[in-house]
């Protein structure tokens, strides 16, 4: 048996600019986090033939080609793994809640394929993977941050080049300021899943016709990471709460769909009644993750809380895509 532990992320910075249709016109530069919130993968021979693959449905195919969860029929072919074969997922979070769990699950699933085969992997090889599943051979309007971040872990500022060049670094900040980073930053689950599919293929259809709304959005969300990039580093951490408030602003006009008036009244809450510095929807927009930062955990704690929403406590991972398991 292998199992795999993979982390999912929140973004911090430049979110959008790393999907092909801006960057490669561009150039991208996102800051991505991982978090200790992960998707396991196992992989097991079956002792019956066939693919059993448990995921939040059960598939039992003969042919791979037949497999109903794209990801996993991708991730098969590419292996070219015979039966007999168990797959089973297990997430901390649902999907659907913008903390990038389709490249999670991807990275994940592709490091436990590696691991069954007895074969080592990088983190480059992991990633890349996984994007040429999901951008290539299923062609979804994603971007590449969830990806890497996966499979490397840690808070990467990463760089995307208008040749598809990947060039990343850690994010430079000691144990000090990224404890004070952490302490400082609260996620609320507003109770409701989507696809970012939709805001996402918007976004890319609007950045290919030249939408000059949507690049100035996209201009200003990248010239934001690099300003939040540079106050991380020089240890100006609540300097980042107003650079988030301003993302938020700026982000909230890009697409229909990416805010309504229940966030909106949420937000406004947040930085009101909770004493928020600035935050913003994690992910593509719709629902999912609040990411707020503050210096009063209790006192937003508190004003969330008595709007309906749910804390869910995190911390950094650094380790990436593990296998956990090998036997």
């Amino acid at each position: 048996m292998i199992m795999t532990r993979t982390p999912l992320r929140i973004s911090i910075g430049g979110g959008g600019t790393d999907l092909p249709s801006y960057y490669r016109e561009f150039g991208g530069f996102v800051i991505s986090a991982a978090i200790n919130k992960y998707v396991y993968i196992t992989v097991n021979r079956s002792f019956f033939p066939g693919y059993f693959l448990k995921y939040s449905e059960t598939e039992h195919v003969e042919d791979r080609r037949r497999i109903r969860h794209p990801l996993l029929r991708e991730a098969l072919e590419m292996h070219a793994i015979d039966t007999p074969l168990e797959i089973v997922s297990v997430a901390d979070v649902p999907a659907g809640t913008g903390l990038g769990s389709s490249g999670t699950f991807t990275v994940g699933v592709m490091h436990a394929l590696y691991a069954h085969k007895r074969q080592s992997v990088s983190s480059e090889q992991l990633a890349r993977n996984a994007i040429e599943i999901e951008m290539e051979r299923l062609k979804e309007p994603t971007g590449k941050q969830d990806q890497y971040i996966a499979a490397y872990g840690g808070l990467l500022c990463q760089e995307y080049g208008q040749d598809d060049s990947v060039r990343l670094r850690p994010l430079a900040m000691d144990d000090e300021a990224l404890k004070e980073l952490r302490d400082s930053l609260m996620l609320f689950f507003l109770g409701r899943t989507r696809s970012a599919s939709v805001l996402l293929q918007e976004q890319s259809s609007r950045c290919e016709s030249g939408d000059a709304q949507m690049l100035k959005s996209l201009h200003f969300t990248k010239q934001l990471g690099r300003e939040i990039e540079q106050v991380l580093e020089s240890r100006r951490i609540y300097d980042f709460g107003p650079l988030l408030h301003e993302h938020w602003l700026s982000k909230r006009r890009r697409a229909e769909g990416m805010s309504s008036s229940a966030m909106d009244e949420i937000y406004c809450a947040a930085r009101k009644s909770g004493g928020a510095l600035g935050g913003k929807l994690v992910g593509a927009g719709g629902s999912g993750f609040f990411l707020f930062q503050t210096r009063d955990r209790k006192r937003l704690r508190d004003a969330m809380t008595g709007m309906g929403l749910s804390e869910m406590d995190f911390s950094f991972d650094f380790d990436g895509s593990v296998v956990l398991l090998r036997n």
